[in-house]
């Protein structure tokens, strides 16, 4: 799968031509214009990668890095500036950043950085078995195993759990699983995925340590008591 990337820039030619030349790499590139606009999209969807502006209206970038960082610690975050000073790249960092690259840059320094990023989560990237209590979940085999009983799961069934599992005790929107599972957050969708998730509970019902619980109207969590 493309990865994706959450650009911010103001700047609208500038934008466009990140964007443009992103896609011609084959990555799957929001753009948007703000820092409250960056944050709103970041909360719908997950990213692989946000390449942010530091000088933007409403939400400045070193604002938005922040507020990133309280949702998701681990995503990668490359802040984009016309500011090369030293104590500038220092505020960066302190406020979650990953990387730093000054303009005028070539798109080419930009695609390498990039790069770094998606090579070291894929390195660092969870394992295909989980532990859930007394189950264990190998999502590169669609099994979900307790003691000596083993039941297979179907691949949509698979990847909705595995991406539960990844983000194990963080409520994960409706969006974000519809997005990342399905490529789409329509509504006929949503219910489908509904019936998916009472599924994956009848599924978990033999041990009580682990529940998938229901925010309504916003999403799910995965919880496993210790």
């Amino acid at each position: 799968m493309a990865a994706k990337i959450l650009l911010t820039e103001d700047d609208p030619s500038l934008g466009f031509v990140i964007k443009d030349n992103l896609e011609q790499r084959g990555y799957q590139v929001t753009l948007c214009k703000d820092g409250e606009e960056g944050l709103a999209t970041f909360r719908q969807a997950l990213f692989d990668v946000c390449v942010v502006d530091v000088m933007m209206p409403k939400k400045d970038g070193f604002t938005l890095a922040q507020q990133i960082r309280s949702y998701n610690k681990n995503v990668p975050i490359l802040f984009v500036t016309a500011k090369g000073m030293l104590e500038d790249k220092i505020e960066g960092f302190k406020k979650g950043g990953d990387d730093y690259i000054v303009k005028p840059f070539s798109m080419e320094e930009l695609c390498l950085r990039i790069e770094v990023f998606l090579r070291r989560s894929t390195a660092d990237a969870q394992p295909d078995n989980f532990a859930l209590g007394n189950f264990r979940f190998d999502c590169r085999n669609f099994t979900l195993k307790l003691e000596d009983t083993e039941k297979s799961l179907t691949q949509k069934e698979a990847e909705v759990l595995k991406l539960l599992c990844q983000h194990k005790d963080r409520v994960l929107k409706r969006e974000e699983i519809l997005n990342a599972v399905w490529g789409n957050d329509d509504y006929f969708l949503g219910r489908s995925m509904d019936v998916f998730i009472s599924k994956l509970r009848k599924y978990l019902k033999d041990d009580p340590r682990v529940q998938i619980v229901n925010y309504h109207g916003v999403g799910f969590k995965l919880e496993v008591a210790s």
